[in-house]
């Protein structure tokens, strides 16, 4: 006799009848994810956006987006009796006055530097792994665009409070457009509401910091995941692992368990953290006044390449048309772009260097592709650079030099340092992949010496295993690209264009002489392990 069913049962038949919630459940539950601690990044980028969200609808309670002026009269004595915007004052009332309010600054605050410096180092794991390469192009772009994104939604964030160091920025943001010909002068009097500061540009980046932003980022995530999702996680070249499987552990229960106890360690880390490390501590810089500078004033890391690039360029200024262009701050509001646009684009550029166009799921070891990895080690001491020279001032003042030197010197490594990192990450790359040849045909040194019957003294090796040796040279290398024949099979000839040309030359770069070591052929190996 079939037994009744439970009222949760028919519940879960009646949603699924209309929903398909349990066939799309067991469709996606054994779902197999790689397990490798590298993987855990874009998880930490999730983690810290979710806490991002929780902690900026609490904070959103409280504070006030207004540039009307107050006097303040709360538990902060120094402060009291000033005049001040309700922004500023919401912002010490949070910190002061509401039950936690300063613990939820600070979890805000950490989660957006650990968010920013999640996806930065989330996307040079991809960079580096050539996880970016046919199909998942269009996922970089996502993940580019959500870096770009991050880095205005926290200058937004840390603008809201307008305290002295906030408006500072906001100062810095103003010098900026106005430094746009013709048209700087009327974007500086749109954005702020009329002559710096204004009246409206608090509530203006509320609106964009809490709703315009946040909506995006949260489609942004919802489509990374789906085409994380469709296209099957990338995995680490080993025995067994081809394009077209998947080896790991099922999404349920497994990775499930693994995550959602990761989740609470990212947000268990990122509270201990703003329990005890204090971040922009408001009170101290006072309210912002237009006529005042913070002595020392940094932004947060991610805009220093910015902050950088003003600091470094040289003043210069010329007469164009009637029209003074200040260079020294035009120059690097147009680089700066640039440079990104470089790094959301270099997917497409290598698939034309390469021209492939297949599918690719397993990972690139960063030794096995020379080139591109020293480009992204160049790219990132060129960032380095330039995070150093938006400090200068503080590099000057606790190292007792000159200020003028300080710039100089970052001047000067600003052209020099990412040529040397890239000369020397290609070479370390190459010696890396010789290392690996070696360790393919002659094995591992064992540390025991031996004497020879002839009195020569070597050193023993140790064969490594079929799976060892898959590791190290199952990696495919690319051949450089030809221009082709110079007649075709009509007899015309045919000359090649610019783009071929141009083509060639960096393919011949990227893999041709002395762009990679020769992996040991089939009969190398054989030979090795015969003898």
């Amino acid at each position: 006799m079939k037994q009744p069913s439970s009222k949760g049962e028919r519940v879960a038949d009646w949603a699924d009848g209309r929903l398909g919630i349990y066939g799309l459940a067991k469709a996606n539950m054994r779902k197999i994810f790689p397990d490798h601690w590298s993987f855990m990044l874009g998880e930490i980028c999730l983690y810290s956006f979710v806490t991002l969200t929780l902690t900026g609808v609490y904070l959103t309670l409280f504070f006030h987006p207004s540039m009307n002026e107050v006097r303040y009269q709360g538990s902060y004595v120094p402060l009291n009796g000033i005049t001040m915007s309700e922004a500023y004052s919401s912002a010490l009332h949070i910190s002061f006055d509401v039950r936690g309010g300063l613990l939820i600054r600070q979890m805000h605050h950490w989660a957006a530097l650990i968010f920013l410096a999640g996806m930065f180092v989330h996307m040079m794991r991809h960079f580096f792994t050539g996880s970016f390469r046919k199909p998942r192009e269009l996922n970089w772009l996502f993940g580019w665009v959500m870096l770009v994104l991050g880095m205005f939604e926290g200058f937004t964030g840390y603008s809201l409070p307008d305290d002295l160091l906030s408006g500072t920025g906001m100062r810095f943001l103003e010098g900026a457009i106005l430094s746009f010909p013709i048209v700087g002068a009327y974007l500086s009097a749109f954005l702020f509401g009329g002559e710096f500061p204004g009246h409206d540009i608090i509530p203006r980046l509320y609106s964009v910091h809490i709703l315009v932003l946040p909506a995006i980022f949260a489609a942004l995530i919802v489509a990374h995941l789906i085409l994380v999702v469709y296209h099957k996680h990338t995995q680490w070249p080993a025995p067994g692992r081809t394009n077209r499987n998947v080896v790991g552990m099922p999404l349920f229960p497994v990775y499930v368990a693994k995550a959602g106890g990761f989740f609470f360690l990212v947000i268990g880390l990122i509270a201990l953290i703003a329990a005890i490390a204090s971040i922009n501590p408001v009170w101290s810089y006072g309210p912002y006044r237009p006529d005042q500078v913070s002595n020392g004033a940094q932004p947060d890391w991610y805009m220093g390449f910015a902050e950088g690039l003003i600091r470094v360029m040289p003043g210069w200024e010329v007469n164009f048309l009637g029209h003074t262009l200040a260079l020294g701050v035009l120059i690097p509001l147009l680089v700066f772009p640039v440079v990104l646009l470089l790094i959301g684009l270099y997917p497409f550029f290598e698939a034309w260097v390469t021209g492939d166009k297949r599918e690719h799921h397993l990972l690139d070891r960063p030794r096995n592709r020379p080139v591109r990895t020293a480009l992204g080690v160049a790219w990132i001491s060129l960032y380095s650079c330039f995070l150093i020279g938006g400090s200068n001032d503080i590099l000057a003042m606790r190292l007792h030099l000159s200020i003028n030197a300080i710039t100089w010197v970052i001047r000067m490594a600003v052209f020099l340092v990412p040529g040397i990192s890239f000369i020397v990450t290609k070479r370390v790359c190459l010696g890396l992949q010789q290392r690996d040849r070696d360790k393919i045909l002659h094995g591992v040194e064992t540390g025991v010496i031996q004497r020879l019957p002839h009195g020569e003294y070597v050193e023993g090796h140790k064969p490594l295993t079929a799976a060892q040796r898959h590791v190290l040279g199952s990696h495919e290398q690319y051949s450089a690209l030809e221009l082709g024949p110079h007649v075709d099979e009509n007899g015309v000839t045919r000359k090649p264009s610019r783009a071929e040309k141009l083509r060639y030359r960096i393919s011949r770069g990227f893999y041709g002489p002395g762009g990679q070591i020769p992996k040991p052929t089939d009969a190398e190996v054989r030979s090795s392990i015969d003898h």
